[in-house]
This record gives C-alpha cells, structure tokens and sequence, in this order.
C-alpha cells in the first residue's frame, strides 16, 4: 500500500526560473514543482499545499512557525505518513532545526530544496524532490528528527549546513556526514541521531541577534545590542569559545541586564568549551555567565535560543537546554 506523504512547496531557487536573456533567477508566476507532482505519484499518495512561494532569505521564523502548525492542523485533518518540505537553500538549515525542535507529531519531516533553478541545464529540483518523497515514504525515517535531502544524501537537521555558494553538493555535516544515503534501489542508513528534544511554542516573537567576533573586536556593538533591548545574543567566537578582551565588558553588560549570551565556535569543525583562564579566554566567559553551546552553528544557536527564551528566562534552565 503506497504511503500518504504531505508536499508543502515554500518557494526558493527548486521552483524558480532564470531568464534566457539576463541570466536572472527570480520565481516566476506559477511553481513549476506544482505541475510535476504527477512525477512522485507512483512513490506515495501525494497531497500538495503551496505555503508561500517567497526566496529562503525572505523566510522569517513566523513562516517557520506557519509552516510548524500548517503540519499539524493537516496532520488532525487526516493523517498522513510524512511530510516533505520545499524550500530555498540559503535558510533551509534553520528552517530544518526549527522544526525538529518543535514538531512531535509521529512522521517523518523532510526538507529539500535545490540549486539550480528549474530551467537550468542539470536542473536538481525535481530530482531531489523525489528522492525526498522516497525517504519520507520509507518506514526507516520515522524517528529520526526532521532529515534534509540533497544529491542522494542524508542528513540530520541538527549538523547538517550549506558549505558553497552554489555546488550542488553544498549541503554537509561537518565532522559526522551524512547518515544516510538514497539510492536507485532503496533507502540506506548507517546511523542515527543519539537523542532528540522538543518544546511547545506558542511564538516567536523573541528578539535575538548573531554576531561574529574578530580580531581586535571591542564592546561597542555589545552595548549597542543592550540599548537596542535584544533578548539574547549568540556570538560566533574565537577558537574553542574566546573573546578579544575588550568585548568582555560588553559582555557583562549584557548578562547585568538579564540578556543571554549564547557563544559557539567560528571554527567549522568542534565545539566551544570552556579553557581558556586567560582575560576573554573561555573559562572567565563561563564564570561570568555565558553559556555555551553544545556543537552547534551560529544561525542554528540563535534559533534555539528563540525556542528556548519562548519556554524560560531562567538562565540555569537555559543553560540545560544548551547542553542537549
């Protein structure tokens, strides 16, 4: 019996067109995924709902969020199997991990995406729009926290991050891979996500900013940040988790007025930890109240620190949060 599978198309580049004359990619009228759905209707019974047809750096974490309860008020409506998710790539992560943050329902989530437009020689929409269906439909997929499909491989939400600005191969998990890859025959997974975490959302509507720190980077931003009342701040930092000693008054700044700073590592690969006991070094930052997280991104941190301040304001339970 084919499995019911939800298609939800958000827009991006998998269903925009490039003109001819310009070599400009823009989304044209109608999405051209919308008329090929009869290519996956031998995969599963497919149920399809255009969300937004918007470019991924359009996307605002209240489209995630649509997105989010679009699933479970069709999900109430009348079950179904899994879920695949079209969306542009340049976002697609984040959208990815808000979702595997707050989606509990009992099907397997999907988000794919492409990065050549659909009139483009080597076009890849289609066909990673199909391996999506696949692996939605696949039994295996339950469980695994929502999943992103590209070029026959995949990944978690949590790892996974574009890595080039237009390789068809740009999505990677860096240090982990892939944990599965699709395949002419079949659905192969190797491994899978150790633990899983979830919160009810109601909004968000928290303030959050990402920051990059440099060389020589002193506490002006910082403070401007506080003035401005963000709710939290996550800042990509040096090395294993360290900052340029003038930021640190920054930095305090911001924990005295109860704003959260959440620091990862800049590095692509490794986690932030706490080391350093040197003036801006990582273990004067944890003692002062910075939290670190657990191995995640910079755009992926600022996400679960919105999830996060919509669940406490409580700096130990956030603290705990980042820890998973």
């Amino acid at each position: 019996m084919k499995k019911n599978v939800l298609v939800i198309h958000t827009g991006g580049t998998i269903s925009m067109m490039e003109d001819k004359d310009t070599g400009a990619v823009t989304p044209g009228k109608e999405n051209p995924l919308s008329v090929q759905t009869s290519m996956v209707s031998s995969l599963a019974e497919v149920q399809v709902i255009e969300a937004f047809h918007l470019p991924s750096p359009h996307i605002t974490t209240e489209h995630m969020h649509r997105i989010k309860r679009l699933i479970e008020e069709e999900y109430d409506k009348r079950p179904f199997d899994g879920v695949v998710i079209t969306h542009g790539t340049d976002t697609l992560e984040e959208t990815a991990y808000f979702l595997d943050l707050t989606i509990t329902l009992p099907v397997s989530i999907v988000v794919t995406g492409a990065m050549r437009s659909s009139n483009e020689i080597g076009a890849d929409g289609l066909y990673n729009l199909i391996s999506s269906v696949r692996v939605a439909a696949e039994p295996q997929s339950n469980n695994k926290g929502v999943l992103v499909v590209l070029n026959d491989e995949i990944h978690s939400a949590k790892n996974v991050t574009k890595t080039h600005t237009s390789n068809v191969s740009t999505f990677q998990s860096p240090q982990y891979g892939p944990i599965g890859i699709v395949t002419k025959r079949g659905i192969l997974y190797h491994h899978q996500p150790t633990s899983s975490e979830s919160y009810k959302v109601c909004d968000v509507t928290k303030r959050v900013t990402l920051i990059k720190a440099y060389a020589g980077m002193d506490s002006s931003l910082l403070y401007a940040i506080k003035e401005l009342q963000y709710d939290g701040v996550v800042i990509e930092a040096l090395g294993q988790g360290n900052l340029p000693p003038e930021a640190v008054p920054g930095v305090c700044g911001l924990l005295d007025h109860n704003i959260p700073v959440v620091l990862v590592s800049r590095c692509f690969n490794g986690i932030a930890q706490d080391v350093y006991g040197y003036a801006g070094g990582g273990k004067q930052l944890k003692e002062k109240g910075v939290i670190f997280s657990n191995g995640l991104n910079g755009q992926k941190a600022r996400i679960k620190l919105m999830v996060a301040l919509s669940q406490t304001t409580n700096f130990q339970e956030l603290e705990r949060i980042f820890k998973n």
